[in-house]
Order: structure tokens, then sequence, then C-alpha cells
């Protein structure tokens, strides 16, 4: 997406991104597009790779994968070494590992892997992270009482997050995200619409460099509720959110409906786009982008990028994943990364510079 691999893209090893990638659900997929991912060394000109994991682990995944690719243990993160997949051993004990089957053992070395992460990224010892697909069923207990990785980045990091799927030609973000279809309109407010279209336009902007975002809104109901004989939501919630929305001159319109809005060039004629839930957004997300798409939590004070895939159980241990999605997160926290460092000089210039004219 943002990047090829032409190699000797960075020459300073020393200032190179952390890239911290929790190991997500071991009977899964997520190891193996980890270790597809950095089998090809020029990817360690973009950055240096930390898993939170288990060499034990990794090998076990690298020999049963028959794949070559140098593992590089180590406890600490600043023993991480510029030109190898460094694993940050977190346990010492063997791992009960069967591919392509969900157990709640396997789901709490997942959990244990992406808390670890997490807290590395709160201390800054590492720079951005990369979450690998875990069970959102298997990863439950007392202890990790949340639907997935966004809910706990919401509870330890600053901000409100929108989950965010991006590719560089397709960005949709959504109002509502992993609730029962059934709870969804009551969800649908004028407060949460407008919150989530100024996060995703300061995202646009301090993460994507794109100056005066112009973003869609999708209509909740069919048809965008017609009228109102479909539905009132447009009429009474939607549109009024826009209309404060253009007050403020955010470049934003609609509410359209979403069954034809992705035909034809549609869609490209924004910068993003808002949906009201998880279906009506990744639906036409993963059609056409499946395999190139990251999710992305935007709105938050660090970078959490991830693939636009699950565990895939199906085809674990099979060798047959794709890493494309999951090399295309590593690429765009990277990138996000490096803008965000971009628009903060530019925004401190933009202050001094006003400052000295008050004077």
């Amino acid at each position: 997406m943002l990047y090829t691999l032409k190699g000797n893209t960075m020459k300073n090893k020393k200032n190179k991104i952390k890239v911290g990638i929790s190991v997500g659900d071991l009977n899964g997929i997520g190891a193996e597009v980890i270790l597809k991912t950095f089998q090809n060394n020029l990817m360690f000109d973009f950055c240096t790779p930390i898993v939170y994991a288990s060499t034990k682990a990794l090998s076990f995944q690298k020999k049963l994968l028959n794949l070559k690719i140098d593992l590089h243990g180590i406890t600490h993160v600043n023993q991480a070494f510029p030109n190898k997949l460094n694993v940050l051993n977190l346990w010492k004990e063997p791992v009960p590992m069967d591919p392509g089957k969900p157990t709640k053992i396997i789901g709490q070395y997942a959990v244990d892997s992406f808390i670890k992460a997490v807290e590395a990224l709160k201390q800054g010892e590492i720079d951005v992270l990369v979450t690998a697909p875990f069970n959102k069923e298997t990863i439950q207990s007392e202890a990790f009482d949340f639907p997935g990785h966004t809910d706990y980045l919401a509870q330890e990091l600053s901000g409100s997050p929108l989950m965010f799927m991006v590719t560089e030609d397709l960005k949709i973000g959504l109002v509502t995200d992993h609730l029962p279809i059934n709870e969804v309109a009551e969800h649908i407010t004028e407060e949460k619409i407008i919150d989530k279209v100024q996060i995703m336009s300061q995202s646009l902007q301090q993460d994507f460099g794109i100056d005066k975002p112009k973003i869609a809104v999708l209509g909740l109901n069919p048809h965008a509720g017609d009228g109102g004989i479909i539905g009132k939501e447009e009429d009474e919630i939607i549109r009024p959110a826009i209309e404060k929305l253009q007050a403020e001159d955010f470049l934003v319109f609609g509410p359209y409906a979403a069954d034809s809005f992705f035909t034809g060039d549609n869609y490209k004629k924004f910068d993003a786009i808002l949906a009201m839930y998880h279906d009506q957004g990744l639906i036409p997300f993963k059609t056409l982008s499946f395999g190139k798409g990251v999710n992305y939590t935007a709105g938050l004070n660090k970078i959490r990028t991830s693939p636009d895939h699950g565990t895939a159980y199906e085809i674990a241990g099979k060798n047959i994943a794709d890493p494309g999605s999951f090399r295309e997160a590593v690429f765009t926290a990277i990138d996000i990364f490096k803008k965000r460092k971009e628009w903060a000089e530019l925004t401190s210039n933009i202050l001094k510079t006003n400052h000295l004219r008050n004077k």
C-alpha cells in the first residue's frame, strides 16, 4: 500500500521504528503471517520488529511450516537487534499448540502477549503496535472481559477510538462496531456521529496527510430511509448531525444509501466513508480490498494496526496463509508514525509563528 520492498530506504539502523507485535492466537495463522512477513530481509530496512511471545512457540511454527528465518530471543526491548525478528520471551514453558483448534489455553497466551505489548507501547518501549488476530471467545476471562483489541486499548490509552479500515484508496470508519444488530439503532446518536466524523477528519489530516478531507456518511436504513418511509433515523439523527458538522466547516456529506454507494466509482470521490455499523462498512471494504486492507484504531494517542482478517483456523498450519494484509499493517503503522511526527512539527511551528505575531 504505502511501501515497496526495494531495500536500503533506511540507512540509519539506530533510528528505525520499533514495531511491537502481539502474536495473536497460536492455533490460527497469526504466527505464520508474522514469520512470512519478516522472511524478506528487506523488511528490516523499515523497522525493528519485536514479537511478544516465546522463541519456543515461534520455533514450533517455523518448523511446522518449513520457513527459513532467524529468531533472536530477548528478555528486554533494549536487547532487540535491528536485522533480526526479535522475540521477547514472555514464557518459558512449552505451549500446547494444535493448529486449527480454538482453545482457552491458547486464548490466554494471546491475551498475555497483547497486554504486555500494550504496556510496552504505553511506556514508549515500542513506537507502534501491530496485533495478530485472536479469537474473541477464547480470550474471555474474569481478568480480561473485553470484546476485542479496541475496547482494551480504549481503556489503556488516551483518546476516543475509531475503528478505521484503510487502504491507500479506500477508508471506512464505523459509528458502532462490535454490537448485535438489534442494538445498533439505539446507539446511533447525533453526538456519536459528530464525534466519529471529528476523529476521522483529524486522523485523515495528521495520520494520512490529507489537508481538507471530504467525508461521506451512510444512512442506517434501506435507501437511507426513503424520506422517513423506511425509518426516521436519517431525518431525525444523521442529517441534523451532518448539518451541524457542515456549519463547523467540515466537508461532510450524506446520508447516502449504503446499497448503491459502493457501485462504480462513487466512493472514490471521498477521502473516507463513515458507516453506521460493522457489516455495513466491512462487507464492501473486504469485498473491494481483502488481503490489502488494514484495521487501524484511529483517535488514540498511540498507533495500533492489525490485518483485515481473523484467525483463519481452517487454513492454520497448512502454509497457505497470505501475509499481505499483515505486511500492510506493519507498513501502515510505520507510515502513520512518521506522519504524526511531521504533523506535530508542523502544528508546533504554526503555534510558534502565531505566538510571535501576537507579541
